[in-house]
């Protein structure tokens, strides 16, 4: 297997295209208003409940803005939302690099655009196991797998994109595009990279912890089985 070792980026990239599907909404009311404000001609690419808050707050600004992840990928969601943005289009988006030929002919090929900015965060799973009388069943539906995938892509590819996975970062990310013309540093990046990979961290270890304290009895019990 060759391996891509890249020698050449850019320090500052322009966010152009931002993937963003969040289970916690909190504070989008003000950050997507001022992503779209700091980045002029922002496309912002998004499912299910996320789609829905971003239109309403946009109003009449979410046309020609807003983009079903559904209409980009020319593909329905799974039923239940179980698979929405595990797709070639996506994830070519987040990891082709800019001065590779041959990712640049693969996106011309599938008119797919390159994602600068991931804004995601997971399932409740950790606040689910934590209530009483939680059930198997109940934790197994609340693990997220569209969402660990995107963040790792994109954070794994941040020499060219932006993993956002904490409300708590909207403020500064926005004070840096407004005061850099709509743009990410590398170190900016880099910091998210981090919290990105440690987000993924945690949540694997809350699922493996909570699964490796369950008895086969227990799940043996939540079914009816055939």
């Amino acid at each position: 297997m060759s391996l891509n070792i890249v020698k050449e980026i850019d320090n500052r990239v322009q966010v152009k295209n931002v993937l963003m599907s969040v289970s916690d909404k909190t504070g989008l009311e003000t950050f997507v208003p001022a992503l779209v404000k700091a980045c002029p001609g922002v496309k912002i690419y998004s499912t299910g409940g996320t789609y829905a808050k971003v239109k309403e707050i946009l109003g009449d600004k979410a046309e020609g803005t807003l983009v079903a992840v559904s209409d980009y990928t020319g593909q329905p969601e799974m039923q239940g939302g179980l698979v929405k943005t595990l797709d070639f289009k996506i994830y070519l988006g987040l990891l082709s690099e800019k001065y590779n030929d041959a990712h640049q002919a693969d996106l011309k090929r599938l008119s797919a655009q390159p994602i600068d900015m991931v804004v995601v965060n997971l399932y409740p799973f950790q606040a689910t196991v934590a209530k009483d009388g939680v059930t198997p069943e109940m934790a197994r539906t609340n693990i997220d797998i569209g969402g660990p995938c995107m963040v790792r892509a994109s954070a794994k590819n941040y020499l060219r994109v932006a993993s956002v996975t904490d409300p708590l970062d909207y403020p500064a990310i926005v004070q840096e595009l407004e005061s850099h013309a709509g743009t990410l540093g590398l170190d900016t990046r880099f910091r998210l990279m981090k919290k990105a990979f440690t987000h993924t961290a945690e949540y694997d270890t809350a699922i493996s912890k909570f699964f490796t304290t369950r008895t086969w009895e227990e799940v043996d019990a939540t079914y009816d089985q055939h």
